[in-house]
């Protein structure tokens, strides 16, 4: 496909509409990725951390393989080169292998509202290190939005009650570096390949670095409750394989320290989602932080309209 140089008339719509895809590709990940502080609470102390993280890693694996051979009938073309790989492998690594199993063993000693919360700091990491490493700058919507954004966590947290110990708090840090070192070198690899494949190669890298707690695996969920089994298969389906894919589909096309503010609205999800689904009353602190939350997206989103430029004459 071909792009005439001079042209003037139809290059505005294109970037228009993936600013649209990527926008709601954005709001599928925020979503679901909230729904998954629900679900790790929900499964609870059935499955250990690591274990946990397979189990939702090999199911995430499976199910992008499956999705990519029904759509496509064959598997995408992967990287070539030695520098794709290694940003691939770093990723999967960091962020879906080590984060997971961080913020699984950080919600057996913090409750799931204050492990989201202590993990939010991972968007302000992800601005500055943007700005610093890929050159992405410090605009201010996005600067503002971050500080409102990290203002409204603040708020939710005053009112949490955190039940738990400096290990926990310690986990949710090390899951909130990861987390954002995960999204700076996805930023890289993303140049060189598409957003499915790198979350399907990911998770396969993630799920062999897992592979030696398979026996651990097995003994447990022969234990487990059925609930607690299916919880476990749907943060591998949606959270991970669809919500990764939705994410990786939104970083390719947006600059990493603008969309990583927007998933300050997964916390205010997070508190939504526990009140309708596990009867947990927000407190009123809750509801202004979250509400406070979306206000830093918005203003992170936001861009004022700019003059349509003059044509010179020919």
């Amino acid at each position: 496909m071909t792009h005439a140089p001079s042209s003037t008339t139809t290059h505005p719509a294109h970037p228009r509409t993936d600013t649209v895809k990527a926008a709601v590709a954005a709001a599928v990940t925020i979503l679901l990725w909230a729904s998954a502080f629900v679900g790790i609470r929900a499964i609870g102390d059935v499955l250990s951390p690591a274990p946990l993280a397979l189990l939702r890693l090999a199911v995430a694996a499976a199910t992008l393989t499956v999705l990519i051979l029904v759509s496509s009938r064959r598997l995408p073309s992967v990287p070539r080169t030695r520098r794709a790989w290694s940003l691939i492998a770093a990723y999967g690594v960091l962020w879906l292998c080590c984060y997971t199993v961080a913020l699984n063993a950080a919600e057996h000693h913090l409750d799931a509202g204050t492990a989201a919360l202590l993990v939010n700091i991972a968007p302000l990491l992800v601005t500055c290190g943007a700005g610093l490493f890929l050159g992405e700058g410090f605009p201010r919507p996005v600067l503002i939005g971050a500080v409102v954004g990290m203002s409204g966590i603040v708020i939710i947290g005053m009112g949490t009650e955190t039940r738990g110990d400096w290990i926990g708090v310690g986990l949710c840090v090390l899951a909130a570096v990861l987390y954002a070192t995960g999204v700076l070198v996805q930023k890289k690899a993303l140049a060189s390949v598409d957003a499915t494949t790198i979350t399907w190669l990911g998770c396969l890298i993630a799920t062999v670095v897992l592979l030696p707690w398979t026996p651990q695996l097995v003994t447990e969920v022969a234990a487990a409750p059925a609930p607690a089994v299916l919880g476990a298969v749907y943060l591998g389906v949606f959270p991970t394989a669809i919500g990764f894919s939705t994410w990786a589909y939104a970083l390719k096309r947006t600059d990493a320290g603008k969309l990583s503010v927007s998933t300050y609205a997964v916390p205010a999800i997070a508190v939504l989602l526990s009140w309708v689904l596990l009867s947990e009353i927000p407190t009123a602190y809750g509801l202004v932080g979250g509400a406070v939350c979306l206000a830093g997206v918005a203003l992170s989103r936001y861009r004022p309209r700019r003059r349509r430029a003059e044509t010179p004459a020919p």
